[in-house]
């Protein structure tokens, strides 16, 4: 078996049919991988700069500690109030404690080379793209978490911190989508191809977007524009 054989099911299967006994591949420039994978580099990209400026905003509030950032609008709206919690650094090694904006730099251009990567229709192995978007999975959980303690515990949100929470659901659902109908992952899920196929995940989509600014709206709304 030659290296281009090995690697067929993992990138761009023949499309089959029902006749056959397998799943039909998803067709179409929006089941395909430029178009899949670009979104995710697009919300990788966003995630990565909002990730690079909390970083800096950190450095900055470390440098100058009890100084106004340019992203504190009003006691509500508020970086400095996020970044000197505890849930801003939860991660402690040898004494010293790193903020979570450094991971999310790391995390981030780990997704943006991925992203390339599919763009460029390159084979990986089944277990590599079930790992990435398990890892989506888990950055998508750990984004929730930190709006989640921002909103309930704090009762401050981070400009920035948003934009990453929303760029991570992007990333999420386009990771989804493209390992799906991409990566054709899982193999069998008559059930997942048809959700694609019939856009019925654009829908869900939108519904979970509104929900999440319906959400922030209901709990801070009204101090967020005081």
């Amino acid at each position: 078996m030659t290296a281009s054989a090995t690697a067929h099911p993992t990138t761009s299967p023949s499309p089959a049919t029902e006749s056959d006994g397998a799943e039909p591949a998803l067709t179409g420039w929006r089941h395909g991988a430029v178009w899949t994978y670009g979104v995710v580099l697009v919300a990788s990209l966003v995630a990565l700069v909002a990730s690079f400026v909390l970083s800096a905003e950190t450095l900055e509030l470390a440098r100058h500690p009890g100084q106004q950032l340019a992203c504190d609008v009003n006691g509500t709206l508020s970086c400095s109030t996020v970044m000197q919690s505890w849930q801003a650094e939860i991660v402690k090694f040898a004494g010293l404690s790193y903020p979570n904006a450094f991971f999310g730099i790391a995390a981030e251009s780990v997704f943006v080379t991925i992203a390339v990567v599919g763009m460029c229709r390159v084979a990986v192995p089944r277990w590599f793209a079930a790992c990435t978007w398990l890892g989506g999975l888990a950055a998508l959980a750990y984004s929730y978490w930190l709006t989640t303690q921002s909103m309930f515990v704090i009762h401050a949100l981070c400009p920035w911190c948003l934009t990453l929470m929303f760029a991570t659901t992007i990333q999420f659902m386009a990771l989804s989508h493209a390992t799906a109908a991409v990566r054709r992952l899982p193999a069998r899920a008559r059930g997942l191809r048809a959700y694609y196929r019939l856009n019925i995940d654009l829908m869900i989509d939108l519904v979970w977007v509104l929900a999440l600014v319906t959400l922030i709206l209901v709990v801070d709304g009204p101090a967020l524009f005081s």
